[in-house]
């Protein structure tokens, strides 16, 4: 699955993710609980899938659930 750091914010913004800090290209999201998830902005380029699969997992976020969010 092909996602761009944009289509990521938007999916960690619904689910209560607020943007806490950006040093460069890479803004760092957190939740309510403290839970910080690091996502790259580097344009309009996709996201790795090994990194999307890590940012996921930090955030607690199924795939499944990512495609539901991004549409």
């Amino acid at each position: 699955m092909a996602v761009t750091a944009k289509q990521l914010v938007k999916a960690l913004q619904k689910k209560r993710f607020a943007l806490d800090n950006q040093t460069g290209s890479h803004a760092i999201y957190k939740n309510e609980n403290s839970v910080r998830v690091v996502v790259p902005i580097h344009g309009k380029k996709d996201i790795g899938p090994g990194l999307l699969r890590q940012i996921l997992n930090d955030a607690n976020i199924s795939l499944e659930e990512l495609e539901k969010l991004i549409r």
